[in-house]
């Protein structure tokens, strides 16, 4: 190697392992949530950007989530089978109004179908010692969503579809914001879900759900980079709607906590807990009636000072209450 590559080489080095005093993203939350087939049907939110834009700041971000879930379970008088892959696709979009007030949309389109995943999960699971579960067992690229109570089917999807979901109106308040040396922000966020997609189909609840919520992060620059703590909580109210009437809940609690560290200019880690409780009940299936947790890891690629992409992927930690795996990939651009 010639002196000139090595100075190159030797440039490349320090550029990508010393962080730089100016980081020109926000280290945000995962744009992502629990995509069961009886879960994202629902109002449940991301908890999103503690920092609310300021007037005529705007953004526009593309989210996409490949989930895939087996479960097979069975209880006294109950059966559930949740074998298939969701991609669910939704472009959201905020607006500053104002110093504090911001509001927006989410717009979301959903496929369904047996997928492509089936193979590569089983792999995974022998590989690394888990449990099938009956993976294993059931036909491979099987899309099959179906629950049957005292002998009657009450759900039951399994056909290939695609179509559009619930559509959200948001709007974000911000209550405090800092931009000390150590910036936090608190902001109380809001999300008002509309029953536009069709039930029968599982792309929507056929309720009216209003989220209300807390969020807020705190940020410190350290010498091994910049690193950000952030968390959310609230409650999910939901109208009757026509995906298990008779089990639904109408209140639910959630919330999120989550870190991330920025070691050099266009890369941040990150690592998010998400949760809820129960969204049906009368059920001795966990898959209805269990609290649920999910782990997100990953990160985020910074393009420009505007443009960022997240990627991560979520499992679950509560077993059955979410799916078995989700890649999630988020494009940001801020106007």
């Amino acid at each position: 190697m010639n002196a000139a590559a090595k100075r190159t080489f030797l440039t490349l080095v320090i550029l990508l392992c010393t962080p730089l005093a100016g980081h020109p993203f926000d280290i945000l939350p995962f744009q992502a949530s629990n995509q069961s087939p009886l879960v994202q049907i629902y109002g449940l939110p991301a908890i999103g950007n503690s920092k609310v834009f300021e007037a005529r700041e705007k953004e526009l971000t593309l989210v996409f989530d490949l989930a895939n879930i087996y479960v097979d379970d069975s209880a006294r008088n109950e059966r559930i089978i949740l074998d298939g892959e969701t991609y669910r696709l939704n472009l959201t979009g905020r607006l500053g109004i104002g110093n504090r007030f911001e509001a927006g949309f989410e717009l979301p389109w959903l496929f369904q179908n047996g997928g492509f995943l089936d193979g590569f999960i089983e792999n995974y699971h022998d590989t690394f010692g888990f449990s099938q579960g009956g993976r294993d067992q059931a036909p491979k690229g099987r899309l099959l969503f179906n629950y049957q109570r005292n002998g009657a089917s009450l759900f039951r999807v399994d056909r290939s579809n695609s179509g559009i979901g619930d559509i959200r109106l948001t709007a974000g308040y911000q209550l405090y914001r800092d931009g000390g040396e150590n910036p936090g922000a608190v902001a109380l966020r809001s999300s008002l879900k509309l029953p536009t997609g069709n039930s029968d189909e599982l792309h929507g609840s056929g309720s009216t759900d209003l989220a209300l919520w807390l969020t807020g992060s705190r940020g410190w620059k350290t010498g091994g980079g910049l690193w950000e703590l952030f968390g959310g909580a609230g409650c999910l109210g939901m109208t009757d709607g026509d995906v298990l009437p008779d089990q639904q809940q109408n209140f639910v609690a959630f919330g999120s906590l989550g870190a991330g560290w920025s070691p050099i200019s266009w890369l941040a880690l990150k690592l998010q807990f998400d949760g809820h409780t129960a969204f049906y009940r009368d059920s001795d299936l966990v898959e209805l009636s269990s609290n649920s947790v999910q782990i997100v890891m990953g990160g985020t690629l910074a393009f420009s000072e505007r443009t960022t992409l997240d990627i991560g992927v979520s499992e679950d930690l509560v077993v059955k209450t979410a799916p078995d795996v989700v890649f999630h990939f988020a494009l940001r651009h801020r106007f």
